[in-house]
Parts: structure tokens; C-alpha cells; sequence
């Protein structure tokens, strides 16, 4: 029997895995560094170490920027420098000390250690001074954004540097929403302006360093945008929803990228969840997209549910279809 990193593998360069992969069950997740985001209590708010004011109200599934004229960060993106200061990244070495004990106990023939970074560039800018106000600052001021990208850039390039000194992953899982559930927030053409060189130093970084796996996480469309993906050294997208018409990528790209997602959280992860409804959509899930290039897993981005016992059961459905399938 595979171990779950090699069945991974397997699955990744369309070779003979042994069952399907459930979900996150190769990403060892560290989530105890001294630099994971901060984010708010349910019905709280925090500032976050950029000024970001966050808030998650009673009854949402995830926090949000405050975007009025009190809270935005950049208050005009053309003197984005008065308003946006990175934080620090010096932190004693025993504040490492918890996040290089659980990589350490972690076995990386089985698992790849993972680090974990959110917001990514995209949400970071939009965190900063509104999503309104980016996507017009993206035609109306392009020198200023592309500025702002590049500190971005740098600031992460710092971040990852931490990480792969203080706990050499193998894995990084990078979160960077670039849609709605129909299409891309901005085109392929301006993606490739704004984003593509940003993600290129960022993942290439990564890759130099000893990292082998890109996994990057967006819970949207964003099946235009897969070409700038493979140019920018994604190994798998994670979040794939079925309005990205995910067989017929598997089809013409599965060589290049792996997928993983295609269900949909939204129809499993509520309140009024039931064990036949998780069945309904992991089969479906299974069955249109085949063991190759293909990862079932729910779009969230993170090996968690938001009512309990819906991730669960859906690995136990998942190894359902292995049984049928493999």
C-alpha cells in the first residue's frame, strides 16, 4: 500500500495510485508559527499586524476587512507608502519552538510538512484599500499597484525565508481567492500583468529552497487563469469549483496541474447537512473526474467544516468510492 505523499504522487503524474487521495490527508498543516495570520473571533474583531481591521459577525462562516472611511488602510493608493508599513519578522527562537517539534514529528515519507500563508497577494491589496477600490486602482493608477505588488512580494520572500530556515517544508499551501463562483475577478491579460511575476518569485523562491510541492488554494472560477497557474509553478489548485467544467481540464491540462476540489462547501457544509447529501456530491465528485490528476476534496481551504462531522464524513465517502472505483 501507497503511503498518502507517494499515492499523491502517483495521482500527480497520472501513474497507478491505489485509492483515491482523501482530501488534505498528505498536507501535515503547521499551524503553530510565530507568523501564521491573525484573524478574529467569531462575533469579534481584531486589527491585524498590517492595520487591517477584521471583523466576523455572528452566523458568517469567516471574517472580512472593514472597509469604511475610518478603517481602510490606503487611503489614496498613489501615496500608498504613508499608509502601509510591514510587520516585523523577529521573533525568538523559542517562539519556533512548538511549529519545529510538530516537523519534526512528522513522518515525510508519509506527509509533506506544509506551511501555511493567507492572505495572498491579490486579497492582501484588497484587504489594504477595498476590493472597489483595487480593481479601478489596477487601470486608473498601474504604476502605484505595481509598486505596492512589489512590496507584497518582498514582504513574502522575507516570510518564506522564515519558514524554510526555521522548519524546511515540503509543502507550502497559499491561499489567494481570484474569483466568483462564475468568473475571474480580473482578466487573464491584467492577471498576467499584475500577478504573474509577483507569483513567479514567490513560488520559484519556494522551489529553490527545497520546497517540491505548490499547492494554492482559490474556492472560485478561475479556469481562464489556469495557463498563468502553470507558468507560475502551481502543482495543484485547491478550491476548484464544478463551474470551472473540471473534466475537461483535467483533459487538457491534468499533465501540467492537478485539481483538487469539486465539492462544493457551500452544498455539504451547512446547517442543515446530512450524511445522504455528502454522499450525493462525493459521488458525483468521483465519478465525473476520474482517479487521475484529481484530488475530491471540498473547496473550504482547510481540512476543517464549518458544522461538525461534515469533513469527516466526507473522507469516509471518499473511501466509498475507492472502494468502487479502484
Amino acid at each position: 500500500m501507497l503511503t498518502k505523499r507517494q499515492n499523491l504522487v502517483e495521482v500527480m503524474k497520472g501513474g497507478k495510485p491505489d485509492r483515491f487521495v482523501k482530501q488534505y490527508e498528505a498536507l501535515a498543516l503547521m499551524m503553530k508559527t510565530p507568523i501564521t495570520r491573525l484573524k478574529p473571533p467569531v462575533g469579534g474583531s481584531i486589527v491585524n499586524e498590517w492595520g487591517v481591521t477584521l471583523s466576523w459577525p455572528e452566523g458568517q462562516l469567516g471574517s472580512f476587512p472593514v472597509h469604511d472611511k475610518e478603517h481602510i488602510v490606503i487611503k489614496d493608493i498613489t501615496k500608498w507608502r504613508d499608509y502601509v508599513k510591514a510587520p516585523e519578522l523577529e521573533y525568538p527562537e523559542e517562539a519556533w519552538a512548538m511549529a519545529i517539534a510538530d516537523a519534526q514529528a512528522v513522518d515525510r515519507n508519509d506527509q509533506y510538512v506544509t506551511v501555511f500563508v493567507a492572505p495572498g497577494i491579490f486579497e492582501h491589496v484588497h484587504y489594504l484599500m477595498s476590493m472597489e477600490e483595487a480593481l479601478m486602482a489596477y487601470y486608473e493608477e498601474p504604476e502605484a499597484m505595481h509598486e505596492l505588488i512589489d512590496y507584497l512580494v518582498e514582504f513574502e520572500l522575507k516570510l518564506a525565508k522564515e519558514f524554510i530556515d526555521h522548519l524546511h517544508p515540503d509543502a507550502v499551501f497559499h491561499h489567494d481567492d481570484w474569483g466568483s463562483q462564475i468568473n475571474s475577478f480580473i482578466s487573464p491579460a491584467m492577471f498576467e500583468e499584475f500577478f504573474v511575476p509577483a507569483y513567479k518569485k514567490i513560488y520559484g523562491y519556494y522551489k529553490d529552497n527545497g520546497v517540491e510541492l505548490i499547492v494554492h488554494h482559490s474556492d472560485s472560477y478561475a479556469a481562464n487563469l489556469v495557463p498563468a497557474m502553470i507558468e507560475m509553478g502551481i502543482d495543484i489548485w485547491q478550491g476548484v469549483m464544478n463551474t470551472n467544467k473540471i473534466p475537461e481540464l483535467i483533459k487538457e491540462y491534468g499533465d501540467k496541474i492537478t485539481f483538487m476540489g469539486g465539492i462544493h462547501s457551500g452544498l455539504v457544509d451547512f446547517p442543515g447537512w446530512t450524511p445522504e447529501i455528502v454522499a450525493k456530491y462525493v459521488e458525483e465528485t468521483c465519478r465525473e473526474n476520474g482517479k487521475l490528476f484529481f484530488i475530491p476534496c471540498q473547496t473550504s481551504g482547510l481540512p476543517i467544516d464549518s458544522f461538525p462531522g461534515v469533513y469527516e464524513t466526507i473522507n469516509k465517502e471518499i473511501e466509498k468510492m475507492t472502494k468502487e472505483m479502484f
